[in-house]
């Protein structure tokens, strides 16, 4: 949400410039345009909170309940001295929705795209749902519901692809003596859960999976062996 400029030498460097009042107007004025045009989409709304250390109140709420909430008019220019605030409290972790489903269709069936979460693990907050449902999501929605995909090119943008795009050397398929880190799913009932509102929720369809040959999930059950390693580059 801040221009790339202000944030130049971290969280103090920008304060100090949030001091200088010229600086100050053309900060906000940054912010006020990235709400409008970009990831705030022009509403509130469209900025949800996921992690908010120093109010966890405002976890999964957006800018716009926010402004509500304090009697502030929810007004782009609000928003953007509300992002500020944010930072002087200690930063907060946000999730936009300000994509096109039709942009993320067309781009999800480019030949040169692949498919990741962007997620990590998480257990704490209100995260975007991606990081419990993005593969699943993929083949039940983009796949069996709406046909945007085939199966086999899906799997392949999501496994083979990106192994070999990034220089993971026997991984992303099946291959006598590679590592076998496999998924065993069904395609006929394979669906994401987590939602925008309920994002801590697993997705059903995934019977079993392997990681670097050890079973982690067993009939849909989660085993705790942690057999995957650190990919460095050193070690590939």
């Amino acid at each position: 949400m801040i221009p790339a400029w202000a944030m130049e030498g971290g969280t103090d460097a920008f304060l100090i410039r949030m001091e200088d009042s010229v600086l100050a107007d053309s900060i906000l004025a940054g912010i006020e345009f990235n709400i409008k045009y970009d990831r705030g989409g022009n509403d509130l709304r469209r900025v949800q909170f996921s992690r908010v250390s120093w109010d966890r109140s405002l976890e999964g709420k957006t800018l716009y309940d926010w402004a509500v909430r304090d009697g502030l008019e929810p007004t782009p220019a609000i928003g953007a001295e509300l992002v500020v605030e944010s930072v002087r409290r200690g930063g907060a972790n946000g999730i936009y929705h300000a994509m096109d489903e039709a942009d993320v269709e067309a781009i999800m069936s480019h030949p040169q795209t692949m498919i990741g979460s962007d997620g990590r693990l998480v257990a704490l907050g209100h995260p975007h749902p991606r990081w419990y449902g993005t593969f699943p999501r993929v083949l039940g929605v983009y796949v069996r519901e709406r046909g945007v995909l085939e199966l086999e090119e899906a799997v392949r943008k999501m496994t083979s692809m990106p192994a070999g795009r990034i220089g993971l050397p026997k991984r992303g398929q099946v291959e006598t003596g590679w590592f076998a880190d496999l998924v065993v799913f069904d395609s006929e009932t394979i669906i994401d859960r987590a939602t925008f509102q309920d994002p801590h929720q697993y997705p059903v369809g995934v019977e079993w999976v392997l990681v670097n040959g050890k079973i982690a999930i067993e009939d849909g059950v989660y085993r705790d062996i942690r057999s995957g390693k650190v990919l460095r580059k050193e070690t590939l």
